[in-house]
């Protein structure tokens, strides 16, 4: 018999780990699924952040990928802290994380990379290795190298996909041997761009790309996030035949010109809890199911960046619908 005393000492278990999460993407791997985004705090989870859940709502720390930012990064964007904005791919049995190299507000940008054989810190062969810098901006470059999102396109084309604010999001065409640029030299391909209000930037960032029924989706963020419960981010979705584009929204209306279809929005005035909800990033299940991974800012937590995941329904007209879980 447990007593009531007994019952009140007993240990509780750990809350789940969604706060602060920013920038989040997810991929599975056997029974776990892994959560990777921006570094918050000390130590290794203020570098970039990892956690695993076995059912998608009991997320706890995970090991995290970096103890230190790698040499290269540190010499080449002085005064960068922290690793933002990663992504997560697995490509001919060995793992790719791409991450993000920068400080705020500059597009004195880099974009690395780093592989590992597993995401069990248990499995052999486990173990980050880094690869170096796959693409870097300067001030005078039309784009921002940060938020880097892989995609491999029916042909077996490799392609990196990036950008924050400045002239929009880009594509680069990727070795598939390497994961660096196929051609270093090459301009990068415009991906998606919002016309600038006069003494305002373009506010448009995160780009995520992936195929369904022949079509190639591009998800992207707008307006501004990181204000707390303040941020105006939400997320458009649009589509097109050819990886490179041009994205149109359901209505026929060009990414390349601010347009697009509404996917994530903040909760309705009378709920009004999430808001800025966006950097999204997808992950299609085995069977079949596509997921939605994404932070919002809770109202209800001082406007803490607060990991969010959505499952996609997709209607008869072959669009997307995103209903929270």
């Amino acid at each position: 018999m447990v007593t009531g005393a007994s019952a009140q000492q007993a240990p509780r278990p750990p809350a789940p780990d969604t706060t602060p999460v920013h920038d989040p993407v997810i991929i599975r791997a056997g029974d776990r699924w892994h959560i990777f985004s921006t570094g918050f705090g000390e130590g290794p989870h203020g570098l970039i952040a990892a956690r695993s859940s076995r059912d998608m709502v009991d997320w706890q720390k995970a090991k995290a990928p970096f103890d230190r930012i790698p040499d290269w990064a540190a010499k080449a964007i002085p005064g960068a802290r922290n690793l933002w904005a990663p992504d997560i791919s697995l490509v001919d049995g060995r793992y790719r994380l791409y991450y993000s190299v920068s400080t705020f507000g500059s597009n004195r940008s880099a974009i690395g990379l780093a592989t590992s054989a597993s995401l069990d810190p248990a499995a052999p062969g486990y173990g980050w290795r880094d690869e170096g810098s796959v693409v870097e901006s300067r001030p005078g470059d039309d784009f921002n190298a940060i938020d880097p999102a892989f995609m491999a396109d029916a042909d077996g084309g490799h392609w990196l996909a990036l950008g924050s604010f400045w002239s929009g999001l880009k594509l680069f065409r990727l070795d598939p041997r390497s994961g660096k640029l196929l051609d270093p030299t090459a301009k990068p391909l415009a991906l998606a761009s919002r016309p600038a209000p006069a003494g305002a930037p373009a506010a448009i960032e995160a780009p995520f790309l992936f195929a369904r029924d022949g079509w190639y989706w591009l998800i992207a963020s707008y307006d501004y996030c990181c204000k707390g419960a303040a941020s105006t981010y939400y997320t458009v979705i649009g589509r097109s035949r050819s990886v490179q584009g041009p994205y149109r929204g359901k209505d026929g209306s060009s990414m390349l010109e601010g347009g697009g279809t509404i996917l994530l929005r903040a909760d309705l005035p009378e709920q009004d809890r999430f808001r800025g909800p966006g950097h999204a990033g997808q992950f299609r299940d085995g069977d079949g199911t596509d997921w939605l991974v994404y932070h919002a800012y809770d109202r209800e937590a001082r406007g803490a960046a607060t990991l969010r995941i959505a499952r996609l329904r997709w209607g008869a007209d072959g669009w997307p619908i995103a209903e929270a879980r």
